[in-house]
């Protein structure tokens, strides 16, 4: 397995099926198959890039990063761009180089929860075209920057 074939864990949390996030666009999987990280820990979160790339898009509640064939959306919470970028920092640009792990997105989802949003993160992978094993089983804990998935081509 090589560096380029790995998916990082954006956030440190634990894995859930996308059948368990609670909005049927992503439980459905609509958007994309991938699985769900619900955060844990108190504070700020980086969410960091999950593999080297280009961001193809990015707001302060989600971002997607493109290479090679693999595309990762990550969602930071449900229903979060109701909050128009309020408790999020964003550290990078759409059509930026980005390394993997480098910090996108900084936030905290407690705050997120106190205001009765949900916290968890859907990490989707969109139009992709390699098959995508995940190295983390549904129940685990994963820290953030560590190996999620692994990308066959």
């Amino acid at each position: 397995m090589s560096d380029a074939d790995v998916i990082l864990a954006p956030l440190s949390g634990t894995i859930h099926p996308l059948s368990d996030v609670p909005d049927p666009v992503f439980a459905r999987g609509m958007v994309g198959p991938g699985l769900a990280i619900a955060p844990t820990g108190e504070g700020d979160v980086d969410a960091v890039a999950p593999l080297s790339g280009t961001i193809a898009k990015i707001h302060p509640h989600a971002f997607i990063v493109c290479a090679s064939g693999v595309n990762v959306l990550v969602h930071l919470g449900l229903d979060t761009v109701k909050l128009d970028g309020e408790g999020f920092t964003v550290h990078a640009a759409t059509g930026d180089e980005v390394e993997a792990g480098q910090p996108l997105i900084t936030w905290n989802p407690r705050d997120i929860e106190a205001r009765g949003l949900s916290a968890i993160c859907p990490v989707i992978f969109m139009e992709t075209i390699a098959a995508i094993e995940h190295l983390v089983g549904d129940g685990e804990q994963v820290s953030g920057g560590a190996p999620l998935a692994r990308a066959t081509r």
